[in-house]
């Protein structure tokens, strides 16, 4: 077993394990700056991304554990993950597919959230390929598994550039219509993992329009304006600013736990979804998708009930999640950009992370 050590000092021993019978370990992506990305082919998780400061100090700005163990038996399983095969919520686990109706988990009070029970996020990858710059991981999600349709191959792409940007590439084909809308639910904090709080986080979108949602969190079915809301960050403004405003819909996700829909000329669009920036280490953030819509969570049922990486605890609101993705519950919701794949085509969605300070 081997004790190397990542620069954020994780142990590679203590991700190198067999699951499913597959073999799974820690790998290290780093670029020409001393950056460093390390990520897990169970669950495709990043855990741990290092950029420099307006001091030239590496900061880890991604929250996660600090063993496998850990992983397999954390109380918020998305640290870092890719979820699928459908992220978010699908109303009352449900959808009717080609005339016949499909039933999925409810893991989600009467919902079915990122993928079911054992979703994407819970698998081991196969590492197909792997270089200092980039890593290329493979699953195929057999017909019916956690009650979707048709066998899925899925291509997974992390790239780590010189420029410091994190790039991530999906494609998938299906031997059967099906529904897809993939992730990645890296809980970002641009002040340091560890660090209590994002509210000072200032953050500006490119998007006019949210979708209000009932008490499961689903889509109403209709685009609200952001304007005169808690919801505008078409101007900078930090993201505690409003969080906890009298307003039904911060009550209803404790915070904010919404799909803002993204200003874009057409609805495959690769472009600018805005940044995110810490006022204590200058880090910032841009950010850029082919997706219609970016779901952001603000850790809101964190806890700090368990010790995470590097002894660190994670309470409520320590963390940011900019989840690009097609809308919540898009199967169900007639108006919605459609998530259905059908044989002979293919899926494909890219999003960009670029850090700077």
């Amino acid at each position: 077993m081997s004790f190397s050590k990542s620069k954020s000092g994780l142990c590679l021993g203590d991700f190198a394990k067999v699951i499913d019978n597959k073999k799974v370990a820690l790998y290290i992506l780093k670029n020409s700056g001393g950056s460093e990305l390390t990520v897990t082919n169970f669950g495709a998780k990043i855990v741990t991304l290092l950029v420099p400061d307006r001091e030239g100090k590496l900061v880890d700005i991604v929250l996660g554990l600090p063993n496998m163990a850990d992983y397999r038996n954390a109380k918020e399983p998305y640290f870092g993950g890719i979820c699928g095969r459908t992220a978010n919520r699908i109303a009352h686990g449900e959808f009717v597919l080609e005339g016949k109706k499909y039933s999925l988990a409810q893991n989600n009070g009467a919902n079915s959230l990122h993928g079911g029970v054992k979703g994407f996020n819970a698998v081991v990858w196969e590492v197909l390929e792997k270089s200092d710059k980039h890593i290329k991981m493979y699953y195929l999600s057999p017909d019916g598994e956690e009650g979707y349709p048709g066998n899925l191959e899925v291509w997974l792409t992390y790239s780590f550039t010189d420029k410091n940007e994190l790039m991530i590439d999906y494609s998938a084909k299906t031997d059967k219509t099906t529904i897809v809308n993939l992730t990645n639910h890296s809980f970002f904090n641009l002040s340091g993992e560890g660090d209590a709080n994002i509210g000072d986080h200032l953050l500006q979108l490119n998007a006019d329009y949210y979708l209000p949602t009932d008490e499961g969190a689903i889509p109403l079915g209709h685009l609200e304006s952001v304007k005169n809301t808690p919801f505008d960050f078409t101007k900078l403004r930090s993201i505690g600013e409003r969080i906890d405003e009298d307003n039904e819909q911060l009550k209803i996700g404790r915070g904010y736990d919404h799909c803002f829909v993204l200003n874009k000329a057409s609805e495959n669009e690769y472009s600018y979804v805005g940044y995110c920036q810490s006022p204590k280490t200058g880090i910032r953030m841009d950010m850029f998708t082919s997706e219609p819509g970016v779901q952001i969570y603000t850790g809101n049922w964190l806890d700090g009930s368990y010790v995470a990486k590097a002894g660190h605890r994670y309470p409520a609101r320590s963390a940011v999640c900019f989840e690009m993705q097609h809308y919540p519950d898009a199967i169900n919701q007639k108006d919605f950009p459609s998530i259905i794949l059908r044989p002979n085509e293919t899926f494909e969605s890219k999003t960009a992370y670029k850090f700077t300070t």
